[in-house]
This record gives structure tokens, sequence and C-alpha cells, in this order.
């Protein structure tokens, strides 16, 4: 199917719902721009991180992110150049990325960048306030969900491919648990359903299940 020329999904849900797995299949099978929105607060976060910024000083945190070169080339993530796409997979940034993605001079430039992308093209993004803030007008709007417990589940395996073993089951269920409460309830864009978003639970489905709803959906959009 040959999709219009311009065209924007959003996928939201929260982590470890498989929003980026599903964003990919979808991109490649209908030949759209997939933008890892959640990778770029990711880059930010690694960014902070190595150079030791203090998170409460926003004027400092606005000079910073002058200096923050993002870029996305196919599954490749790279930060003033540098290639970070093992880096920014770290527990150690998973568990700091909530409270720089709720500082508001992060979004703001993320926001912006994330338009910018994505203007004129066949686009789907996935992330937490795609639907609600980002892209409000979006052709179509997903929100994926999965328990706890499954996206803890997939979480620690993708740990294990990744060669990363010293992770278990609970201390990973109980870092999911609080970054769903900081999601949701931070001031600056929280995760939440838009209103007109379809709502998928992928807790028992695999991943070209949820797929083959969602192509359901894109199919009807006009061609």
């Amino acid at each position: 199917m040959t999709l219009k020329k311009s065209i924007t999904i959003a996928i939201d849900g929260p982590a470890g719902s498989g929003k980026s797995t599903i964003a990919k299949i979808l991109a490649n099978k209908y030949k759209m721009t997939y933008l890892d929105t959640g990778a770029m607060y990711r880059m930010v976060t690694y960014y902070f991180l190595e150079n030791q910024i203090n998170l409460k000083e926003k004027i400092n945190i606005l000079e910073i992110l002058k200096n923050i070169h993002v870029d996305i080339v196919g599954d490749k993530f790279y930060i003033n150049g540098k290639d970070v796409s093992e880096e920014i997979r770290t527990p150690k940034v998973t568990g700091l990325v909530s409270e720089v993605a709720a500082i508001k001079e992060v979004r703001e430039k993320l926001v912006e960048l994330q338009r910018e992308i994505s203007k004129g093209k066949k686009t789907i993004l996935d992330g937490r306030d795609i639907g609600t803030v980002v892209f409000p007008k979006a052709d179509l709007k997903i929100y994926l969900i999965a328990s706890p417990e499954e996206r803890a589940r997939r979480r620690v395996e993708d740990y294990k491919n990744k060669g990363i073993e010293n992770e278990n089951f609970q201390d990973v269920l109980d870092a999911i648990i609080k970054r769903d409460f900081l999601d949701s309830t931070r001031e600056e864009s929280p995760l939440k359903k838009a209103n007109d978003a379809i709502e998928i639970d992928s807790s028992k489905m695999n991943a070209q299940e949820v797929c083959d709803i969602i192509s359901k959906y894109i199919d009807e959009i006009e061609v």
C-alpha cells in the first residue's frame, strides 16, 4: 500500500510496552521514517551523566543543550559525532532518563527537533507524549500497554541479549513501576493516553500480532 506523502503515526506507552520494536517493523513495512524519541532523551541523559551535569542548574542546562548535537542514522545514535548506541541502553541511563525527560528545557528542545525532523515526511514516532504534545493532530495514535511484570521480563531478556547479566527481575520490575510513576506524574508532558488514541494491550501478544492490528488502522488512512 502507498501512503499519502505526509503522514504522522504516534505510538505512546510506558517503558517496555514494545513501542520501539513495533514502530521499527511498521516503518519498514510502510517505508516510513522512524524516529525513536525515547533514544533522544537517552542520548541527552547519557551526555549529562558523562559530563556530570547538575540537573537542578537550569541556566547551565540551557547552555549545555546548545552544545549537544543529536543525530540518528538508521539504528545508530550519535552525540556530537560519537556513536553511543550501546551506552544509552545501560541500566544507569535507564535509571535517570525519566528525571532528565521531566526537565522543561530538555523537552522543549527535543520536541522542537522531533517536529522539524518529521516535517513533510511519512513518519512514525514512539514515546510518552507524541500523541498528546508533540503531534496532537497525528493521523493515527496508538497507546501501547503491557503489564509491569511482562515489561520487566522483556527488559531482563533484552539486557541478557546485550551481555548484561547482573540485572535481576525484581530490581527491574521495581524500576519500571517507579518509572511509570515518574513518567505519569511529572509536570512537563506526563505519560497519558490521548483521548483519540487506540489502546492495545501487548501483554499476551508477540510483536507481529500487534503490528497486524495496527496495520489494519494504517490501511484505513486516506491514501
